[in-house]
């Protein structure tokens, strides 16, 4: 049987969390990791807007959406219940407003510190109005939305990841005990190392790539 195939690159942070959600949902996809610069012709045929995660199912149909991947698997398996109904409203709420919010003022503060630009404390300050909404949270129960992890967590995670970075003595001195926390324990996971395995290069006629909780 085909299986679905999921165009990837290893560190986008949107390909991250759409191959987190595959992983968790415990599906197996045929996996085709690329760099932009050389996007494959079947990709840019599949979804001429050519990003990544790109998923395209047996049956013709393009997912070309990370939160849309995530949701295809969850709805797909989710023995985790990440999707569960009962949260499923407040993760997607969290999700939009980091996707819609906390990303464009991560990627200022990225840009701020990469080009030694004089308003790195301003746009670190803009991006903590976030994280200390995560630090509440995670003050209050283990995961983002209550004690059990939910889809939020997997699809803010690798923004998260990406800020802890950019001034990594900064951050790990900074006043987010439980953020710290909670992101260590992803990036310690047996589950995380799995999802940020290095692969080939897809090329065509090459041997397939399985990917999922095998």
């Amino acid at each position: 049987m085909a299986l679905p195939v999921l165009y990837s690159l290893r560190n986008c942070p949107y390909a991250m969390r759409a191959r987190m959600a595959i992983f968790k949902a415990k599906l197996v996809v045929e996996l085709r990791d690329l760099v932009l610069s050389n996007k494959p012709a079947e990709m840019i045929t599949a979804s001429p807007k050519g990003t990544v995660p790109t998923l395209v199912l047996p049956t013709s149909t393009v997912i070309d959406e990370s939160l849309d991947v995530m949701l295809w698997a969850f709805n797909e398996s989710d023995p985790d219940n990440l999707l569960s109904e009962d949260t499923k409203e407040a993760s997607l709420a969290l999700v939009s407003l980091f996707d819609q919010e906390f990303k464009p003022s991560l990627e200022a503060y990225k840009c701020a510190k990469r080009y030694h630009e004089d308003n790195l404390l301003e746009c670190r300050e803009t991006c903590e109005n976030y994280i200390i909404n995560l630090e509440k949270r995670l003050s209050q129960h283990d995961y983002l939305i209550d004690n059990n992890e939910r889809m939020a967590d997997i699809a803010i995670l690798p923004f998260i990841r990406q800020f802890a970075k950019v001034e990594r003595q900064w951050y790990l001195q900074s006043p987010y005990p439980n953020v710290r926390r909670w992101l260590n324990g992803y990036l310690q996971s047996v589950m995380f190392n799995k999802v940020m395995t290095k692969y080939p290069l897809w090329k065509p006629n090459h041997e397939v790539t399985k990917f999922g909780d095998i």
